[in-house]
């Protein structure tokens, strides 16, 4: 197969490969089956940057792999994609478990106090009743009204 790209876009391929392995790799390092999974193709587009015109976006580290170069991964646009990707993804994961373990907590109770009685609805139902309780008040007060009870339950 054969491609071709303009220095341009063969920029912004390299912007995507280094956006792509920081999400790889960003907690869990270099090790993992899934970065090794990329490392190999990470690579070989990284070493032909030089011939496409992008000999900026990369350098040699010298163990003799190849790096996005700060041009690439302290750019504010780089910097700011991850920051939101970080923020959008902290508030997702919060949200989540916050359901789950309302919906959790809410059927165990039910369960203890009314046997025998009719379910109730559906688990993904209240699910989403519930997040969608937590991202409106998110959305409004962030954190402000978040209160940890150490060592408690919320």
């Amino acid at each position: 197969m054969k491609v071709s790209f303009s220095a341009k876009e063969y920029r912004q391929l390299l912007e995507l490969v280094h956006l792509g392995m920081w999400v790889v790799t960003g907690y869990q390092g270099e090790d993992t089956a899934a970065a090794k999974r990329y490392f190999a193709l990470d690579q070989r587009l990284m070493e032909m940057a030089t011939d496409l015109g992008c000999a900026d976006a990369v350098e040699l580290r010298p163990d003799g792999t190849w790096q996005p170069s700060p041009k690439v991964a302290e750019d504010e646009r780089m910097k700011e994609l991850q920051l939101d990707f970080q923020n959008d993804a902290f508030w997702h994961e919060f949200v989540q478990r916050l359901a789950d373990r309302d919906v959790a907590g809410a059927s165990a109770k039910r369960a203890l106090e009314t046997p025998g009685v009719e379910a109730p609805p559906s688990e993904e139902d209240a699910l989403k009743k519930i997040e969608e309780r937590y991202w409106q008040e998110f959305e409004k007060n962030d954190l402000a009204n978040v209160v940890v009870l150490r060592g408690g339950r919320g």
